[in-house]
């Protein structure tokens, strides 16, 4: 590790001190360059380093040097030689959230309308997602409920797609970002998953090693956000969007209500469906509030690339690309190049094949006022839908279905929702989960906005 030794970085953050560029970057390079015969730095340094981040947090700059020696710290895409815009969304991770099946067909088809001069898309959507963990849904583990779907694909297949799509959807490969592979590991096992400053750490890193000239951010708050609290929400996108800027990336966070699942369907394959159904203007009621946060969503990236004066002028092209159905046909041209079978989407209903299905119902007449959303999360992935720790199988056609939304009125024996599962065994706890988190009261619920806060520079 050169002159910079790990013990001296340790105590000097643990001691409150403001740890230099150098010692940084030399303490992230030699996470990645161990190797079992060379111990650079050992994994109870690493975990000693992390809690006195998570106890003595950091400045802007220390921040923005960690995100950057983590970004860099092995492959990135580079967007230049395509001479387009590049920009994606990311969501801090909530149940039923399956903006991105919308949003990235939406920006495709927006770009496919507007290329350059080159032929390349005038928008393109690298869009890296992860997989489920704990009460939160994964963008892969969806994804690769459609037959054939390869969400591995390398930078070079990344760059042909975009150029073919204007959007990709894949997963992380093993060499982006291994800093953050290795962090996150610990993180799990030391207490310091919550910290604000190393989960932007973790989601900046990611995200600018796609070469982003513009990210929007869906910071989710409520009951069933991964922050605790509204306070803790707002700080972590106002981090984000700070260290987005001092990258160079034009960034904004849009601090969104998570008190519910969000649409009709909370799993894997019934989220897939969901959003092909809108696509084909097939618009269930229960869809509505995630229709709207999409659009909402788009019209910002759809601001940042200059395709409209106002992201609320953005969220109505974005309505408008949906309801044309360009959005679908991006769509198709996407799963198809990336190996998918899109016959599945003649009929998405038809592929849902659960073994045992069981409703939910209202135990009594009044307005649904309330539920611990991520409760209903931790059911979903009780039914098979989700996992407990990295590795875990996923089921493709376990889930939730809602039928009501916070401030129905709902009679005694109406489904509030339906369990999937292709285990009828599991049915019973995530059916009593459930019960024991729906409040159902004479008085409606106070209604709290989609989008409850935006922060940018």
């Amino acid at each position: 590790m050169s002159q910079i030794h790990p013990i001296d970085v340790i105590l000097h953050k643990r001691d409150g001190v403001a740890l230099t560029d150098d010692e940084i970057e030399a303490f992230v390079r030699a996470i990645v360059e161990r190797t079992p015969e060379r111990q650079l730095v050992t994994d109870a340094q690493i975990a000693s380093l992390l809690m006195a981040v998570f106890e003595r947090g950091l400045n802007a700059r220390e921040l923005a040097t960690l995100t950057a020696a983590m970004r860099f710290s092995g492959d990135t895409f580079d967007a230049g030689p395509l001479k387009t815009f590049t920009v994606d969304k990311h969501s801090t991770g909530g149940v039923g959230d399956k903006t991105s099946l919308l949003i990235a067909p939406v920006l495709a088809a927006a770009g496919l309308a507007h290329p350059t001069p080159e032929g390349v898309p005038g928008i393109c959507v690298p869009m890296i997602s992860g997989r489920s963990l704990g009460h939160t849904g994964g963008t892969l583990d969806k994804l690769e409920t459609i037959p054939g779907f390869d969400t591995q694909l390398n930078l070079r297949q990344l760059a042909d797609t975009l150029i073919k799509c204007g959007a990709a959807l894949i997963g992380q490969t093993p060499r982006i970002v291994p800093a953050d592979r290795i962090l996150y590991a610990l993180r799990d096992h030391t207490g310091t998953v919550e910290s604000p400053f190393l989960i932007t750490a973790s989601i900046m890193s990611k995200k600018l090693a796609e070469s982003l000239n513009a990210l929007v951010l869906d910071v989710k708050v409520g009951c069933g956000a991964f922050m605790p609290t509204y306070e803790k929400s707002k700080q972590l996108a106002e981090l984000l969007v700070q260290t987005g800027e001092a990258a160079g990336t034009r960034t904004a966070a849009l601090l969104t209500s998570m008190d519910q699942p969000l649409g009709r369907f909370s799993g894997t394959w019934v989220e897939v469906w969901e959003c092909v159904d809108i696509m084909k203007q097939i618009r269930h009621p229960m869809s509505a509030d995630l229709i709207e946060l999409s659009n909402i969503l788009s019209g910002w990236m759809l601001y940042f690339a200059g395709q409209a004066k106002t992201p609320g002028a953005g969220a109505e092209l974005s309505n408008k690309i949906l309801v044309s159905g360009e959005a679908y046909k991006a769509w198709l041209k996407i799963v198809e190049t990336q190996g998918g079978d899109i016959s599945v989407f003649d009929d998405p209903a038809a592929h849902h094949k659960p073994k045992a299905t069981r409703a939910v119902t209202a135990d009594r007449d009044g307005f649904l006022h309330s539920m611990n959303c991520k409760q209903v999360g931790w059911a979903v992935q009780r039914l098979g839908a989700g996992r407990e720790k990295p590795g875990d199988p996923v089921s493709a056609h376990a889930g939730v279905e809602s039928h009501a939304k916070l401030g129905d009125w709902l009679r005694k024996d109406q489904p509030v929702f339906t369990l999937y599962s292709e285990d009828p065994r599991l049915l019973d706890e995530p059916e009593q989960m459930l019960r024991e988190t729906l409040a159902i009261s004479t008085v409606p619920p106070e209604k709290q906005a989609l989008v409850r806060e935006t922060v940018t520079a």
